[in-house]
């Protein structure tokens, strides 16, 4: 059975593609920051034990427990074939480059790059000797171009780095079978997070021009094609799922 790691993966997002990895018959392990009653819940509303949704704790700025993730989770399992990096801390609070504190900063970097650097060191020497792997990380609208973002640059900055990261993973590691892409997801909010696309297209969504909101189904989706076996031309693609909304450049004239 092959087996995914998804960090953040009880809820939101993370949720949706848990789901549909465990649909495809593998196993999962998903990592929690604080909510463990977020993973009780999935596991029996799916009906699985430890054995087929598996949890662990951990702080994605914490390098120590990135190493525990990946550690347990090879031991227990005995591969990994597919990590995605759903987590990343945010800061919702809109504020220009000068007003961010240095801790505000160290966190947007330490979450959203140097974790998934940290991943890599642990996932990619397990992905090595299976010849096989699909790493697949998040971005943002553009993010290949690393654009300009009001109010939200650490977030921004941080992201673009991880842009240049998993293009530069996908030439290195190609000769191992091993694809490294990307997710840019649009304005998924509230519940649509855990919903799906049919019940999207019962609700009309006039700032979305393909008039439905964005789910986390939609991301999942794109997600499970990257990481199937038939995705191996497909690597360091920067693939944007926001149904034509532009995210970045809302705030520009307020």
């Amino acid at each position: 059975m092959k087996h995914a790691i998804v960090t953040a993966g009880a809820k939101g997002l993370g949720r949706k593609v848990t789901e549909a990895l465990l649909y495809e018959g593998y196993s999962v392990t998903v990592s929690y920051r604080n909510d463990y009653q977020s993973v009780i819940r999935l596991r029996e509303e799916l009906g699985l034990d430890e054995h087929r949704l598996h949890a662990l704790q951990v702080d994605v700025t914490d390098q120590e427990e990135i190493k525990n993730l990946f550690t347990e989770t090879i031991r227990r399992f005995g591969r990994l074939d597919v990590l995605v990096n759903n987590a990343g801390p945010y800061i919702f609070e809109r504020k220009k480059i000068n007003d961010y504190e240095f801790d505000e900063w160290g966190e947007m970097v330490d979450g959203n790059l140097t974790a998934m650097f940290t991943m890599l060191k642990y996932a990619l020497p397990q992905m090595r000797k299976q010849q096989f792997g699909r790493i697949i990380a998040y971005g943002y609208q553009g993010v290949g171009s690393a654009p300009g973002w009001l109010y939200r640059g650490a977030y921004g900055a941080a992201k673009a780095g991880l842009a240049s990261l998993i293009k530069t993973v996908s030439l290195e590691e190609a000769e191992y079978g091993i694809t490294a892409n990307m997710v840019c997801p649009g304005m998924i909010v509230g519940e649509w997070k855990e919903s799906t696309i049919a019940e999207s297209r019962k609700q009309h969504d006039p700032k979305t021009p393909v008039g439905r909101p964005g789910t986390g189904e939609d991301i999942a989706r794109t997600v499970l094609y990257f990481a199937s076996e038939d995705a191996d031309m497909v690597t360091g693609t920067i693939l944007e799922v926001t149904g034509g909304v532009d995210v970045i450049h809302r705030r520009r004239h307020e």
